[in-house]
């Protein structure tokens, strides 16, 4: 059981950056065209959207590292020290950086706290813009680090997601999400069901609702699901949780996710980090893995976070 729990552990941020990368160049295009341009993306693609090379991981993967190394080094969440990393991180000039993100690290950088900073940011954000899935594409390391800890699990997610997405869709976002994460890392029955019999009266209506229907799919029975490739963290949610649950394969996972077109890389990294925890490292394609750069330090990463001792 160790052994399967550390693959899995590595198959969620091996796949979340999969994910990522595998999406990166055609983020921001409709499947028409990433269809008439590279058939099935199934290779790892240079140039296209942001002109990087091939198996470049983006903000996604990133901001992932950046929770991981905190948590890795800390031994515990430490929100204070993540926000610090995400400002050092935006200094450093990413490529890619979402607006909400990048507004609400300017505000920490400006001398705002990382705990009120958020929140003023999502106030004055307007609706249809306060509500973007840069949170939950990053929050993986503590399903790992808290697989455990369900409480506390939910907890940490939504506090963490505050620090840049304050709204309640995307805390909660990030909390169901990092909790069906935890119940595949620990193997139990029906991941997705059993957090929303756990949590499913505090979610909002619409995370609730985005969510239901693939439960319902995974029971075997019809379910209405019309399934949207925005940078919305709600359809990421439901996209990512439903590639990743239902696919045959860690790679159909996530070549469908990508070829659903639009915000690419995020719906990618989340329906990677899915199919990573419930295939395991070794169902990743070899071929994906040594183009990217990080895998190795993401392994290194994941196996401490899965030793992780309190």
């Amino acid at each position: 059981m160790a052994n399967d729990c550390r693959s899995r552990a590595q198959g969620i941020l091996l796949g979340l950056a999969c994910g990522d990368a595998l999406g990166r160049p055609v983020e921001f295009q409709g499947p028409d065209r990433i269809k008439q341009t590279h058939g099935q993306v199934t290779e790892m693609l240079a140039h296209g959207t942001h002109g990087q090379p091939t198996g470049t991981i983006t903000d996604d993967t990133e901001m992932a590292l950046c929770i991981a190394r905190s948590l890795a080094e800390h031994g515990t969440f430490e929100p204070e020290d993540i926000a610090t990393r995400f400002v050092d991180w935006k200094r450093s000039g990413p490529f890619d950086i979402g607006i909400m993100t990048s507004s609400t690290l300017q505000r920490i950088q400006n001398g705002e706290s990382w705990d009120e900073a958020g929140q003023r940011e999502w106030e004055a954000s307007m609706e249809g813009s306060n509500a973007g899935n840069g949170s939950l594409m990053r929050c993986a390391p503590y399903a790992i680090a808290y697989r455990n800890e369900p409480t506390e699990l939910v907890d940490i997610s939504r506090q963490s997601s505050a620090i840049t997405h304050a709204d309640p869709r995307c805390q909660w976002s990030c909390a169901l999400f990092n909790r069906t994460l935890a119940n595949l890392l620990t193997d139990v029955d029906q991941p997705l069901e059993r957090v929303l019999h756990e949590i499913g009266s505090e979610l909002p209506d619409d995370v609730r609702n985005a969510v239901e229907p693939i439960e319902t799919t995974l029971r075997g029975d019809s379910a209405n699901i019309s399934l949207e490739n925005s940078g919305y963290v709600v359809t990421t949610l439901q996209a990512g949780l439903y590639h990743g649950l239902t696919a045959e394969t860690a790679e159909d996972a996530i070549v469908d996710a990508v070829m659903m077109g639009g915000d690419t890389d995020t719906i990618g990294a989340v329906a990677g980090a899915v199919a990573g925890a419930r295939f395991g490292e070794g169902a990743l394609p070899e071929r994906w893995l040594t183009e990217i750069d990080e895998a190795d330090e993401l392994r290194q990463l994941a196996t401490g976070l899965i030793e992780r001792q309190h």
